[in-house]
C-alpha cells in the first residue's frame, strides 16, 4: 500500500474512532459515567488509545513505513519494498506462534457458533436476572432506577422462561436467579453452548477482533465495535433499568409487543454478526496461508 494511501487510511480511522471515544474520555476526565456508552470501554480491555491505532491486517505491506513507529509495534516486521527505509508488515509467523492457543480457541468458538441456528427467544432477560430479588441481593448499577421497581422486576423474571446460553452474562445472575435459567453455562461449555442469536456473543466479536490485532484489520475491528455499540443500546433499552434521563426509550419486553420488537432487532443483529464472524475466521485462514507459504 503506497505511503500516501496508508497515511490517509490511518487518519480516517482515527477520525471514526474519535466519534465513539470523545464522550467517554471527556466524562472520565470529569469523573462522570454513562450507563450505556461507557460499557465498551470499561467491560472490555481494549483502551481508546489502542482502538485508535490503525492496522492494515495480515498480508499488506505499508510502503516506506520501515522507519516509522508502526514498524516497531508488536508483531510487525520490516521488509524490503524498494524504499530507503523498507516497508512494514505483520509478522504472521511470529503472531501465529505466540498466539497459537488463543487462535485455536477463537477458531473453535466462532466456527461452532456460526454453525448453529439462532435462538431468538431470550428477550434480554439476562439483565433482569442480574437484579432479580434485588431487595435481598442488592442491585447492580444502583445509580440507575429500576423501571418497574424491585417487585415488578421480580414478577417479569418469574413469568417468563430464562434461557441464557452465554456464560459471561450468566455469571452475573443473582443467586436466586441462577436456578431459574434453563441452562447452566460455564467457561468449559462455552464452545458447546454459544449461539449466534445471543447479543452478548455478538458483542464479543469486538473482543475477538482486538485479541487478533494486528492480524485482523482495523476496518474489521471497528465494524465489530460499531455492531457492539448498537447492540449495547438495545441490551440496555430492553433491560429493567429506567434510562429516560439519558434519552433512551424502553423496549418493554414484559409485553408481547415489546418481545416482538426485541426479537426483530435481535434477528437483524444476528445476521450482521454472522457476516463479521465469517470475516474474522477468514482473517485467521489468511494468517495460516501466509505463514505456511513463508515456512
Amino acid at each position: 500500500m503506497p505511503a500516501e494511501a496508508h497515511h490517509a487510511r490511518a487518519l480516517e480511522h482515527q477520525r471514526r474512532v474519535a466519534e465513539y471515544t470523545q464522550g467517554f474520555l471527556q466524562r472520565r476526565h470529569a469523573g462522570q459515567k454513562h450507563p450505556v456508552e461507557d460499557f465498551l470501554f470499561t467491560y472490555y480491555s481494549h483502551s481508546p488509545g489502542q482502538l485508535s491505532r490503525w492496522h492494515p491486517g495480515a498480508g499488506t505491506v505499508l510502503e516506506g513505513a520501515g522507519g516509522s513507529e508502526q514498524a516497531g509495534w508488536k508483531f510487525y516486521t520490516t521488509v524490503d519494498d524498494g524504499t530507503p527505509t523498507g516497508g512494514a508488515t505483520v509478522d504472521v509467523e511470529e503472531f501465529r506462534k505466540a498466539r497459537e492457543t488463543m487462535i485455536s480457541f477463537a477458531r473453535r468458538l466462532l466456527s461452532a457458533t456460526a454453525a448453529r441456528p439462532a435462538q431468538l427467544g431470550c428477550f434480554g432477560l439476562h439483565e433482569w436476572a442480574m437484579v432479580y430479588r434485588s431487595v435481598q441481593h442488592g442491585q447492580r448499577h444502583d445509580q440507575v432506577p429500576l423501571r418497574l421497581g424491585s417487585d415488578g422486576t421480580d414478577e417479569v423474571v418469574e413469568s417468563l422462561n430464562i434461557r441464557c446460553t452465554h456464560f459471561d452474562a450468566f455469571r452475573f445472575y443473582t443467586p436466586s436467579a441462577r436456578p431459574l435459567n434453563a441452562l447452566t453455562p460455564t467457561r468449559e461449555t462455552q464452545v458447546e453452548l454459544e449461539q449466534p442469536g445471543c447479543l452478548h456473543a455478538n458483542m464479543d466479536l469486538y473482543k475477538w477482533a482486538y485479541k487478533l490485532i494486528p492480524a485482523v484489520s482495523s476496518d474489521l475491528l471497528l465494524d465489530c465495535f460499531d455492531l457492539a455499540w448498537r447492540i449495547r443500546e438495545l441490551d440496555m433499552r430492553a433491560s429493567p433499568y429506567d434510562l429516560a434521563a439519558w434519552g433512551y426509550q424502553p423496549v418493554r419486553i414484559e409485553t408481547p409487543q415489546g418481545r416482538a420488537d426485541y426479537a426483530r432487532a435481535q434477528k437483524g443483529f444476528t445476521e450482521e454478526a454472522q457476516v463479521l464472524r465469517g470475516r474474522i475466521l477468514g482473517a485467521l485462514d489468511e494468517v495460516d496461508a501466509l505463514a505456511d507459504a513463508r515456512a
